[in-house]
């Protein structure tokens, strides 16, 4: 690709990971609840401070990696890192995960769907799952396009957010901040944490086709945790208005935007979150359809057409949000995804720290000054 600009050089990797990541637990304020409030808010804020510089750390190492060996899809990433048996391992592992994700994710679309519309929840579910396959069906430039412009709306959406919060409640943000609280566990919520959203750095590896050097590697990784995190962090500082009390609430944005009594950008904050549960789905349906696409390359020596990919992507996607669901399979995966996180740490994240980075100091002619 010639004359890639800086935008997609450092920046869309970031944004790319953050679509990963942020799902619907981030988005709704669940997961930082879980991890996070524990901890305190000083805790939970260094927590985040911590999971950040982890997912740095690691999508650093993953893009480096990915680069030196030529890998722009999962299953040519885990070829070079573990061989043909680490891919077999890791694609059944993913393969449960996505399950579970698109499932999750289809129940809140429906969701959203019945409580702005007074949709029947199958409606607002196929809603979401014609917009994956519909993006994902196009290719690399339809889903970046798709992780720009989600990316502007959600970071607005958080800013404004955060500026309503702040004028309406912020002398209890203030308050709570100053309060002394046991920093408990703020090690382990926020190594669990990134652990958990750790797998996004792999599965976005058909970004880096703009790279240009290893530079743009390093600088790409360095930005994707912060671009990540910044909106879970501004979140919680809101949050941290109503601690602890907030920690009981299923769906701790609605309970805050409640108190901000706004309808219109309650509306408008349930609007971001349906399109962040957007952007991550097609991120995962996407990197599928790379690695069928890379593979399809190698035997056949021409591109992967768009009706493959959306035979592919209607296949994953009717199979999680519908089948999987009636059928317990969502219930039965959901009460091993902590072992899943367990796998995706030892054949991803522990290699690549060890012998990917090995092979990365052995591969120093890949100078890090050598891109412009």
């Amino acid at each position: 690709m010639s004359n890639p600009t800086r935008f997609q050089r450092f920046v869309l990797p970031g944004l790319a990971f953050k679509a990963v990541v942020i799902g619907g637990g981030y988005a709704t304020g669940r997961e930082l609840v879980e991890f996070f409030l524990p901890s305190g808010p000083w805790g939970g804020v260094t927590a985040m401070l911590l999971a950040t510089a982890i997912w740095s750390a690691v999508c650093v190492a993953t893009f480096l990696f990915a680069f030196q060996t030529g890998a722009r899809d999962y299953r040519t990433f885990f070829q070079r890192l573990l061989g043909r048996g680490g891919v077999i391992v890791f694609e059944a592992a993913y393969l449960l995960f996505i399950v579970l994700i698109l499932a999750v994710f289809g129940a809140a679309a429906g969701a959203i769907g019945e409580v702005l519309f007074d949709w029947p929840r199958l409606l607002g579910s196929m809603c979401l799952v014609a917009g994956i396959a519909t993006f994902a069906t196009f290719g690399n430039d339809a889903v970046e396009h798709l992780f720009k412009w989600v990316s502007f709306l959600l970071y607005g959406v958080y800013a404004v957010f955060v500026l309503l919060a702040l004028t309406s409640f912020g002398d209890r943000v203030l308050s709570h901040f100053a309060l002394t609280v046991p920093m408990t566990g703020w090690a382990l919520g926020g190594l669990t944490y990134a652990g958990y959203n750790i797998i996004g750095a792999v599965v976005i590896l058909p970004v880096m086709r703009h790279m240009t050097g290893p530079r743009d590697a390093v600088i790409a990784g360095a930005i994707a945790g912060p671009l990540a995190m910044i909106p879970a962090l501004l979140f919680f500082i809101c949050m941290v208005a109503y601690f602890p009390e907030v920690a009981n609430e299923t769906l701790p944005s609605d309970f805050l935007l409640q108190k901000l009594n706004l309808p219109v950008f309650h509306f408008l904050f349930q609007v971001m979150i349906f399109a962040a549960l957007l952007e991550s789905g097609t991120g995962a349906v996407h990197a599928i359809n790379e690695r069928i696409a890379s593979a399809y390359r190698a035997r056949r020596d021409r591109a992967l057409s768009n009706r493959a990919r959306l035979a592919v992507a209607c296949t994953v996607l009717i199979g999680s949000v519908f089948l999987a669901d009636r059928f317990g399979l969502v219930a039965l995966i959901a009460q091993g995804y902590r072992a899943l996180a367990y796998i995706f740490l030892t054949i991803y994240v522990l290699p690549l720290l060890t012998y990917g980075v090995w092979r990365l100091w052995r591969g120093r002619e890949f100078s890090l000054a050598s891109a412009p």
